[in-house]
């Protein structure tokens, strides 16, 4: 005999929590299939002009501080393997530890916000803004201001979606806080993990391609 309860988790377009969860993965995916060719413009543009200018970006590179760069990837890479562990503990009904789990994610992902925040000051410092004010030390200034042009656009909406990342976060927390997960039900804290992935992954790909391109001795 079926049961007419109705989980006061389950929306009323659903008629199981399965099929609500199924829903929910599809349309991230999807999503996350219009943010990869909403990037992929991006990359195919940088490859482009990367073939172009192939010495004027490597030149370009050298200035990067790949250190930096470097300890980021490290920090976003961790906060995958911490969002990982969210997902387990909401999945495993562990509210406290789930909490806590994505308090740490979100802490790294601020670490990499402040990084990037001293990064893009030591340019504005090193008169690397394109614009008028762009310095003249490049051989190919039009290039190198395409470089910094690309960087700046990349690096930056990649942050915009880490603060987008970052909000979610701090709702799905809350909403953990509150008990409103279980065994039964951690679809959001799975979505949010999915996004907060494609981000990181995103990133995985800007590091090498901006900050180690030149050849360094």
């Amino acid at each position: 005999m079926t049961s007419n309860v109705h989980p006061p988790e389950l929306s009323h377009q659903f008629e199981e929590l399965s099929q609500q969860r199924e829903a929910a993965q599809l349309g991230m995916w999807l999503f996350l299939i219009t943010e990869v060719l909403f990037f992929g413009g991006l990359f195919l543009a940088y490859s482009l002009f990367r073939i172009k200018f192939p010495h004027t970006f490597a030149e370009c590179s050298l200035v990067m501080d790949w250190k930096l760069g470097a300890l980021n990837t490290a920090v976003l890479l961790t906060s995958s393997l911490t969002m990982v562990l969210a997902v387990v503990a909401a999945e495993k009904g562990r509210r406290e530890e789930l909490v806590r789990w994505l308090w740490v994610t979100m802490l790294f992902g601020v670490v990499f916000l402040v990084v990037k925040g001293f990064e893009y000051h030591h340019k504005f410092e090193e008169h690397l803004i394109p614009g008028p004010y762009f310095t003249n030390e490049f051989a190919d200034r039009g290039a190198a201001q395409i470089y910094f042009s690309l960087y700046f656009t990349m690096t930056g909406l990649h942050a915009l979606h880490m603060i987008i990342g970052i909000g979610i976060m701090a709702v799905i927390t809350w909403m953990a806080y509150r008990g409103k997960f279980s065994r039964t039900y951690s679809n959001p804290v799975e979505i949010t993990g999915l996004y907060w992935h494609f981000v990181d992954l995103i990133w995985i790909f800007l590091f090498p391609l901006l900050y180690l391109i030149g050849v360094r001795t």
